[in-house]
């Protein structure tokens, strides 16, 4: 059983603590104190994690939900080429959960807040009736006016990615179907890697004009992308970095979970093979129209629907 509330959030304000604060004023009082640099303006970003939903206890260490609970977040600031500052954390816990899950999650989450120097400012907790519910906010800033929208693309514009696609998916299918992982050995569904340092060198050398993560599937979010921009796109099934195993394409495609930038940048923009260690590749172009488009290995044509993760619409 979880500790009664007021020790809970005490146990949680000493290892934050011990991470370290950077906030003017954190957990201890009605609202934290948040100082914002000057000629920056705010980036707030909230996401659920849902037990059963996101993620199951059988399946995912205590850490790992910890990990991935604060990387949606962080993946959030990452996209609009900003600076993470700090983070806030509601839990809804049921009354069988052993404190020892809670400590191990609230470790795993702050393990990672501190390689991004984000302090865990305050939060909530309740009793949750059934199930793990936890709710993360995470605040940071970015310098007046340049912030990386969804909104910013235009026809002509190249594609590109970060990382590599489908191995996040690609490990929660063997879940499903019973295998057994090693959670290290899987990192990228695990314990995915925000890519921080990526978008903040896109927007401080002004390369990206439109940028996502794509934690609901590439041609979800590539959606999301035209749809804000008035503009369709086009990709190239050949040029995208799929995982290699079964349905490499499909799961490249389609496959949420995964915390890659998706960026769009004018032709003349010269774009590094490499940012922050991070391999990006062109995949495609942004088009007339709101038509997105896929072309196969063999040089056919066909719609590119979105497939990915949808609330309500599975």
């Amino acid at each position: 059983m979880p500790l009664k509330e007021k020790l809970l959030i005490e146990r949680v304000r000493r290892a934050a603590t011990v991470r370290g604060q950077r906030v003017g004023h954190g957990i201890g009082d009605d609202c934290a104190v948040l100082p914002l640099p000057r000629g920056h303006e705010a980036l707030v970003t909230t996401d659920f994690s849902l037990e059963d939903v996101h993620f199951r206890r059988e399946w995912h260490p205590p850490d790992s939900v910890g990990h991935r609970c604060l990387a949606r977040g962080l993946s959030d600031i990452a996209a609009m080429g900003g600076i993470p500052r700090a983070a806030f954390l509601s839990l809804a816990l049921p009354a069988e959960l052993p404190q020892s899950w809670v400590d191990k999650f609230v470790a795993g989450l702050l393990k990672l807040a501190s390689r991004f120097s984000v302090s865990l400012a305050g939060g909530d907790t309740a009793q949750s009736p059934d199930g793990i519910l936890a709710d993360i906010v995470v605040f940071g800033s970015v310098p007046a006016g340049q912030a990386i929208l969804r909104s910013g693309t235009r026809p002509g514009d190249f594609l590109y990615i970060t990382g590599t696609l489908g191995a996040a998916v690609a490990a929660l299918n063997q879940l499903r179907d019973g295998e057994k992982l090693r959670p290290r050995s899987h990192p990228k569904h695990f314990y995915p890697e925000p890519r921080v340092a990526v978008g903040q060198f896109l927007r401080e050398q002004k390369l990206a004009s439109a940028m996502i993560d794509i934690s609901d599937g590439l041609s979800t979010d590539l959606g999301h992308i035209c749809e804000e921009s008035g503009a369709g796109a086009v990709v190239y099934a050949e040029a995208l970095p799929a995982a290699s195993g079964k349905d490499g394409l499909t799961l490249a495609l389609h496959g949420g979970d995964e915390y890659e930038l998706l960026f769009t940048a004018r032709p003349n923009r010269g774009i590094p093979k490499q940012i922050a260690g991070v391999p990006i590749t062109r995949i495609g172009e942004i088009t007339r129209g709101k038509q997105m488009k896929l072309v196969c290995f063999d040089g056919t044509q066909e719609v590119l629907k979105p497939g990915g993760w949808e609330h309500f619409g599975q």
